[in-house]
């Protein structure tokens, strides 16, 4: 099996988002306290259970997402990489306006959220 990198400027965009979601993964997968200092949540003294979610679903997860769509390369599983950017991005966005959470990070993740959102999106419904 050859490993493939599109040359198409969308499916290239489209998986440059999967590189990203499976880098995010793996910072979230083997730096959690980071992960965790820098969206500024503490964790609870003597509970490990935090560091545990952080690094199935929080970085689990983006790495699972992301190198399936790099290792398979198909416009219906960058649909499922933009599809949950776009869900993430939209409960960002629900939390900054709901819970006061409107904070210079939550603004910049949600920029980082949207894009990632939009490359395989665009990509996906042949807008580029």
């Amino acid at each position: 099996m050859e490993f493939y990198i599109p040359t198409e400027t969308g499916e290239f965009l489209a998986f440059s988002a999967a590189v990203a979601a499976a880098l995010l993964g793996l910072v979230m997968l083997f730096a959690p306290r980071l992960t965790f200092r820098a969206a500024g949540i503490g964790l609870a003294e003597g509970r490990r259970g935090g560091l545990a979610e952080a690094r199935s679903t929080m970085g689990g997860m983006h790495v699972g997402l992301g190198l399936g769509a790099i290792l398979l390369a198909q416009p219906m599983v960058y649909l499922a990489v933009g599809a949950a950017f776009a869900l993430a991005a939209f409960g960002r966005a629900l939390s900054m306006m709901s819970d006061n959470g409107a904070t210079l990070f939550n603004g910049l993740a949600l920029l980082v959220q949207a894009a990632l959102a939009i490359l395989p999106l665009a990509y996906v419904f042949g807008l580029i």
